[in-house]
Parts: structure tokens; sequence; C-alpha cells
């Protein structure tokens, strides 16, 4: 219970980030997490710890009241108590129902007859009646009733569009199925003369209703973009009113009239009016979301976007924010890579592996790790070496070249060496590869007191901080970037100007800050 309270709290913490949570404890599955989550929510919400996996004798006899009594006041609905409790199953909780208030459960009404379904959706058309009253006299949802309705204009609606060739039918169809259609066809006009009537007021209503729906389907296809055979009753409530507005500017037709066609209510046509005229509130904060992204050179996704702008005193949730970014396409630029190797061979004996990938480190220049990677551009390859600080991710240091050779990582440890402190001797982890290898390499980490540690040959989880690393790097600086006519000079000065962004400016949402201003807030650095 201590593991998953630890590790609900950490998720919490790093903004619902799965692999944040799982990368920092090494624990759970992403499931198990989610479903962590989800329990704490429920308990939160009902005040009692939710039971998962006990079964039915092991609820309390508090736990049944709580959940018949939110049942018979909240709709009678199964599914609606066993959302918001959490608990039970289906037949459990009905069982329960029965026990505890027994004749209140909502039972199932058989199937409505086909005469009763025509009489209701004409009522309905004709506006005698709304279907809500509907459905309560006939003991099925507003719902039903609607999609009654919808079914039964789609069908009229679909025999009235037939062409001869659609009755004529394909010679591939065969006699019987030509046959089968024409007998349909009959029947259906059949049904259709003897609905007709010879009253004149009948006859000149359903000819304007005829108008009408004609009008709003035209509406709807060219206001609205929607295609053949569009069911208008399927629009969203911002759609039918303006599908309202413009069948009312164009035919000057009675709005209320429109809104009962459609199953609008007036007060929700004219709110939507309302809403349509206001400026759209989103503006400004997408206006600032472009200009951190611009800002962050097209490398921040919708975390630290959020964090960006917070730490500016704008407050607006993060899950706005990736709403805002995906809907505007403003997306980081990711690819992956075929990744350079500098494996040589076992040229000297390796040294154990004494990280066993815990790249957990509770002090500064406890732990580092290694590698050499490698970006191809059109003037040439690149080559960045860093030493990382697994307690914070900070790079230590770093040196670029155009050759991946002693001197690049020599260089780049010596540079390390000058920020330790007195008695600190850090372990450097890397890969098998031949730069850690050679006699300067390990003359200098004997100099300054540095063990050294190396991962199993071509395994390279054993170095996943720095792969790590490395990934981020090129999502943000290297990959889905045009170089052409870049020179490496260029290049890498921008790579030099990047890694100090990186270590100096770029918020880690670990922190919501810097890397270097938490070690300045901790007093690690001046």
């Amino acid at each position: 219970m201590e593991q998953r309270r630890r590790a609900v709290d950490l998720y919490v913490r790093f903004d619902c980030s799965v692999a944040d949570t799982i990368r920092e404890l090494g624990y759970p599955s992403k499931g198990a997490l989610l479903m962590w989550h989800r329990d704490r929510l429920v308990e939160e919400r009902t005040g009692m710890p939710v039971m998962r996996g006990e079964r039915y004798g092991r609820y309390t006899v508090e736990q049944k009241q709580a959940a018949v009594e939110f049942y018979l006041s909240h709709g009678r609905n199964l599914r609606r108590t066993m959302r918001h409790m959490g608990y039970p199953s289906h037949e459990v909780l009905a069982a329960w129902i029965d026990e505890l208030a027994p004749g209140e459960r909502r039972i199932r009404v058989g199937e409505v007859p086909v005469e009763q379904r025509t009489a209701a959706v004409r009522a309905v058309v004709a506006g005698v009646v709304r279907s809500r009253q509907v459905a309560a006299g006939l003991g099925v949802r507003d719902a039903t009733v609607r999609n009654w309705k919808r079914l039964m204009t789609t069908a009229i609606r679909e025999s009235d569009m037939r062409t001869p060739k659609d009755v004529r039918g394909s010679a591939d169809d065969g006699r019987d199925g030509e046959l089968a259609r024409l007998r349909e066809q009959n029947e259906h006009l059949k049904e259709r003369i003897r609905s007709l009537t010879s009253d004149p007021k009948t006859l000149r209503k359903e000819i304007r209703d005829l108008e009408v729906e004609v009008d709003i389907l035209k509406t709807t296809k060219e206001l609205l973009g929607k295609g053949r055979g569009t069911d208008p009753a399927n629009l969203t409530a911002r759609e039918k009113s303006i599908l309202i507005r413009g069948v009312h500017e164009r035919t000057h037709r009675s709005v209320a009239m429109l809104a009962r066609r459609l199953g609008l209510p007036r007060s929700v046509y004219y709110y939507q009016l309302q809403a349509l005229a206001r400026p759209d509130r989103n503006a400004p904060v997408l206006g600032l979301i472009r200009d951190a992204f611009t800002a962050s050179r097209q490398r921040y996704g919708y975390r630290r976007i959020h964090l960006e702008l917070r730490s500016a005193g704008v407050i607006v949730s993060a899950k706005r924010i990736m709403r805002l970014m995906t809907g505007n396409g403003i997306i980081p630029l990711f690819k992956s890579s075929r990744r350079y190797s500098s494996h040589q061979g076992e040229i000297s004996k390796a040294p154990k592996n004494l990280v066993a990938r815990n790249f957990h480190a509770v002090n500064a220049n406890q732990l580092w790790v290694t590698d050499i990677t490698e970006m191809s551009i059109p003037a040439g390859k690149v080559y960045l070496s860093p030493i990382i600080d697994c307690y914070d991710g900070m790079p230590v240091a770093w040196t670029i070249g155009t050759s991946p050779n002693a001197r690049l990582t020599n260089t780049m440890l010596q540079q390390a060496c000058t920020t330790l402190q007195p008695g600190q001797t850090p372990t450097i982890h890397s890969d098998r590869g031949c730069h850690y290898r050679w006699p300067e390499w390990i003359r200098i980490c004997r100099e300054h007191g540095i063990t050294r540690s190396m991962s199993a040959k071509g395994c390279s989880p054993d170095n996943a901080a720095a792969e790590g690393f490395f990934g981020r790097l090129k999502q943000e600086f290297y990959h889905q970037r045009d170089f052409t006519g870049t020179t490496t000079d260029r290049f890498m000065a921008a790579l030099d100007e990047y890694l100090t962004w990186y270590r100096d400016k770029r918020i880690k949402t670990q922190f919501g800050m810097s890397i270097t201003a938490k070690r300045r807030e901790l007093g690690l650095m001046a």
C-alpha cells in the first residue's frame, strides 16, 4: 500500500506523466499506475476504499446501503450508480436493490409494437407532443423515441430518392432480387396512398412541412458542409443554431417552428447566437502558446509550454494547452535515427557494470554517464561527447568535433573534472566503446579518483540515461530540421548553444524550472 501511495502521489506531482513516474520509481506498469490513480479518485469522491477483487460477501452493509440509496435518488440507473460508486458489478448491484428495496428496481419493458412507434413518431413530427412525453408514456428513454424518428425519416427519404436504375437493379442482382425490390416498392407505394387524405388543409400542411425539410437539407449542405444523407437531427446544438439562422434568413420562416422541427429549445438557440458573436476566448492563449513554442525552437511539448506560461504568471490548464496545440498543428518534430557505434572490439579488460541500470544518485557529482552520438548533415558528420550527471540530468561537460577520436573524449573528461569539489570522486559509466578503454582515459580517471563502470557488450539499456539524453537532444534540436547550406562549424556552434540552453534555461518538468535554477535554489551552484 505504501508503494501504491507513493506512486500515485508522484504521478500527480509529475502532471500525470506515466513515463516520468515509472522512470523515477522503476515500477509499476502503465496499466497498474492508471488503475491505482482511478481508485484514488473514487476513494476521494465516495469516502470509502475501493474493494477491487473482493467478492459479493465481502462488502459491508454500509457500502450496500450507500449504493442502493444513490441508485434510488439518481434516476434508478444501474450504470450511473456503478460509475459513481466504483463498485460493484451489474448483477451484484441488482441483487442489492432487490434485497434492500424490493420492487424499486427499474425493469426493462418489452418491445414497443410497430404501430405504436409509428403513431408516436407522427405525433412528435406534427408538434402535438414532445419526445419526452411520448417516452414517458411508453416507458422508454427520450433517445429511443428520437432514434425511431430518425430511422423512419431516413427510410422515407431514401425511398423517395430512388431512381429507375435503383428499381431495375443491375444484371448481376438476378431476377429474384429485382422481383423482391419491385414488391417492396409496391408495398411502400400502397402504404403512402393509404396515408394520403383528401383534406386540402392537411395536404397544404404536408406540403409546407416538406418544403421546410428541403430548406433545412439545402442549408445543412451549404452552411455546414455536410454531405448528402446527413440527418439534421444528429447535429450539435451549435450546428443546429447556425442552421436555423441560415434557414430563417433565407426563407423568413419562424424561428420557433424551425427550432421545434430540429428539437432545439429556443433558449439554447439564442444562447448559441450570443456565443457565436463573442470573440474566440482561445485566441489570446493560442498566441502565447505559439510564442513559447517558437522561443523553444519548436522543442517544447504541452507540459513545458504549461510550465513556461505558469512561470510568466499565465494560469492555463495543461489539458487546454494540449488541445489547442493538437488542434492547431503545434507539434514538436520527432523522428528516430540510426545511432553511431564506437565499439572496436575488446582492446583492454573492461571494468564491471557497477551501475546495473540504477541511475539514481542522491548527490551531485556522484554518478556520471557518457557516450558519443553522431549527427549527419549535408556538409558532413558531427560528433557530440557529453557527460551527464544522474543527480538531475545536467550536462556537466561536452565536446563537439568532426571526428570521434580520443581527443574528443579526453578533453571532455578533463573539463568535467574541473567542476569537482574536494572529496568528490564520482563513478563514470559508459558503454564498451574504444575511447573509454585507451590509456589516457584510464590515466585521467585514476588521477582524479574516478571509478569506471561499463555496460555489457551491445546492451544499450545498460546506458539508458545517456541514450535518453541523446533522444531528447535529437528530438528538440536535430530531427526534422533542414540543415542544407549549414557548414559543420555553424552546426557545431548551434549545437553548443543548444546545450547551454538545455543546461541553463530549459524547463525540467520534474522541477518546474531549469536544472541550473534548481541547483542554485539548493545552494549547489553560485
